[in-house]
């Protein structure tokens, strides 16, 4: 008897042309591990980028982009379910039921959303962003997900998903699975190469420190080479005294597959120029065929068009029972 795998949900927002090592090593990398052993559901969160005010053409190449990406970095749409947010209705259905089921003062204690409006005050705040964690919580409960694989910054909209299912399970009967959070493995966590103390993102005031992965080689080379070290020239793990050589030896060790001591071991007695020349090259040379092979896809939309047609056609058949069983716990009248 073939044992029944545990389901996975995660998703990924469109917000740039190319997504960085940061993505790829603290997330999707993981998401291509567990597809083979997982009923695994992965999602480009179209929805949840309309926050930031998108261009429409851009975010229309964007999603595209990133689904091409999702696919060049090993994704397989025979063995998961890869599907875009908004072509599978039930997300905003959901969410809205989620939304009535929470409360403002839960909501106002997002993390995310705190940090987020002080910085833009409350005046350029859209509601979309206070009810950002809901819509993630409509997400990952509507595909019954036993594991939802996050960062740690994203543990806490996991947890108020956990309390929305509880909740609604005790008032409404057993309707959801409690989906528990599959925490990325610490040593994948990239920084940024400028400021190797915060973590890579889009959203730094510079995005030289940043390694997008459908980046020119040239680019990414002098981005590694200008990377912030120390005076010293030891090449060892030390994230507290050497962060950025700490930075590159991650890097290189995600990507190679050897481990930190026989970098150490092997860059010992040279200097930072030498070693940064090897974690360039490994970078190169790792993200070429995902660069082509997304360009590749990207020629073809029709080719992408199909396999999102057959995602969104296996993600509704989850979703709409999901929110047809929701629907009839709560009490609304079905449609005849």
């Amino acid at each position: 008897m073939t044992p029944i795998r545990k389901r996975v949900l995660s998703g990924i927002q469109p917000t740039a042309g190319s997504f960085h090592l940061g993505n790829y090593l603290g997330a999707v990398k993981n998401w291509v591990s567990m597809q083979d052993e997982h009923d695994a559901f992965y999602c480009v969160v179209d929805l949840h980028s309309l926050t930031v005010d998108p261009d429409p053409a851009e975010l229309r190449t964007r999603t595209l982009s990133s689904i091409a990406q999702l696919l060049a970095l090993g994704l397989d749409p025979e063995t998961c379910t890869l599907f875009i947010q908004s072509h599978v209705a039930a997300h905003n259905q959901l969410a809205w039921v989620m939304e009535c089921m929470t409360g403002f003062g839960e909501a106002s204690r997002m993390t995310q959303f705190k940090d987020k409006s002080q910085k833009s005050g409350a005046d350029r705040t859209v509601v979309g962003l206070f009810t950002y964690p809901i819509l993630m919580a409509a997400d990952i409960l509507l595909y019954q997900s036993n594991y939802v694989p996050v960062g740690e910054d994203q543990r806490q909209h996991v947890e108020l998903t956990r309390d929305l299912a509880q909740r609604f399970n005790s008032k409404y009967g057993q309707t959801f699975v409690i989906p528990e959070p599959f925490i990325m493995k610490a040593g994948a966590k990239i920084y940024d190469l400028q400021d190797p103390t915060s973590k890579m993102s889009k959203s730094t005031a510079s995005l030289g420190g940043v390694i997008d992965l459908l980046d020119a080689p040239e680019i990414n080379l002098k981005k590694i080479k200008s990377a912030v070290t120390d005076t010293e020239r030891e090449v060892k793990f030390d994230e507290k005294n050497k962060a950025g050589i700490s930075n590159l030896l991650t890097i290189h060790s995600s990507l190679s597959g050897s481990s930190i001591a026989d970098l150490e071991n092997e860059f010992a007695g040279k200097g930072y120029g030498d070693f940064k020349a090897a974690v360039a090259e490994v970078v190169i040379e790792y993200l070429r065929p995902v660069r082509e092979r997304t360009q590749q896809l990207l020629t073809d939309p029709s080719h992408l068009q199909r396999i999102l047609k057959t995602g969104a056609e296996k993600a509704a058949a989850v979703a709409d029972a999901t929110l047809a069983k929701t629907y009839e716990s709560i009490g609304l009248v079905p449609r005849g």
